[in-house]
């Protein structure tokens, strides 16, 4: 089996599908590279890309995507619900067959330094690929975002791994990294109070004693008029999807709010939707082969 590795870059910018869509053509455009997906929200005003391939050819198209992120999002215009820190918010590789996650640790590295020096955009390193412990998580490396970063970048504790210590002046600046599979999944509710909102994502959040797999802020989807618990779930396998769902529905209702829908954002490994199926639906020794294109050879 060939040496696999994916990449989700998330971009700041989802509301211009013409600019959407030039960023995504450079990954396609890279030999030896599939794009998966790709889903753009105009109220986070971001957009995730995800492609897979051989490691190399990976990170030639995280690289050229970058650069035209630079070259077409201008962060001194950018509004938007989601932190970020740069036109190009984060690079993370996902080992997928035959590669290991030091192999993508050594990705990252090469492509923050490749992007420090070639575009003079500071790059900080998080997850597996970080070189200091305050900044493995990616809210810490964050904090402030792009408005706070400009002069936070300048003091020892916020200074990037690799460029220049000083945020570039239209493309901000990047983190790059190594990680897990990581499951994006939104809950949205019935109420335009965005302070509700993030009051229930934190009785879910690792950092304030809930899931320990789990980082969740509330953000407002004004073209809907309502809000949302947008979630980050790190390890599927410990804490299942169906588990924050209900913990989320359950407080909602304590403050009379319904839960109207949830979402994932790019793509999702199969199991962790077999298991909230299962919980469900109550399946009773249920296994993956019953599924008719896993029995069939097509998946």
């Amino acid at each position: 089996m060939a040496k696999l590795v994916e990449c989700v870059p998330n971009f700041s910018e989802g509301r211009r599908p013409e600019v959407v869509k030039a960023i995504v053509s450079e990954a396609r455009a890279v030999s030896g590279v599939k794009v998966l997906d790709y889903s753009s929200d105009p109220d986070h005003n971001r957009t995730v890309l995800t492609f897979v391939g051989e490691p190399q050819a990976v990170k030639k198209a995280a690289f050229a995507c970058c650069a035209k992120a630079a070259d077409l999002i201008d962060m001194e215009k950018h509004e938007g619900g989601h932190p970020r820190i740069g036109a190009t918010d984060v690079i993370p590789f996902v080992p997928v067959s035959e590669v290991t996650m030091d192999e993508c640790v050594a990705l990252a590295h090469e492509l923050g330094k490749e992007i420090a020096e070639k575009l003079s955009i500071p790059v900080y390193f998080y997850e597996a690929a970080a070189k200091r412990p305050s900044m493995k998580a990616l809210p810490a490396v964050r904090k402030g975002e792009y408005e706070g970063l400009k002069e936070a970048i300048k003091t020892p504790e916020r200074a990037p791994d690799e460029g220049p210590q000083a945020t570039h002046p239209s493309a901000g600046a990047t983190v790059v990294g190594a990680r897990p599979f990581l499951v994006a999944f939104n809950i949205n509710l019935d109420t335009p109070d965005v302070a509700l909102a993030n009051k229930i994502a934190q009785t879910i959040r690792a950092a304030k004693g809930g899931y320990v797999n789990c980082r969740a802020m509330g953000v407002t989807l004004e073209n809907r008029g309502i809000t949302q618990v947008s979630i980050n779930m790190t390890d599927y396998t410990s804490t299942p999807l169906h588990r924050v769902f209900e913990t989320v529905k359950s407080e909602a209702a304590r403050y009379g709010v319904n839960v109207v829908g949830s979402e994932i954002i790019g793509l999702t490994p199969m199991q962790a939707l077999l298991d909230a199926a299962a919980f469900y639906l109550r399946l009773e020794n249920f296994n993956r082969d019953q599924i008719l294109e896993q029995g069939a050879g097509v998946l």
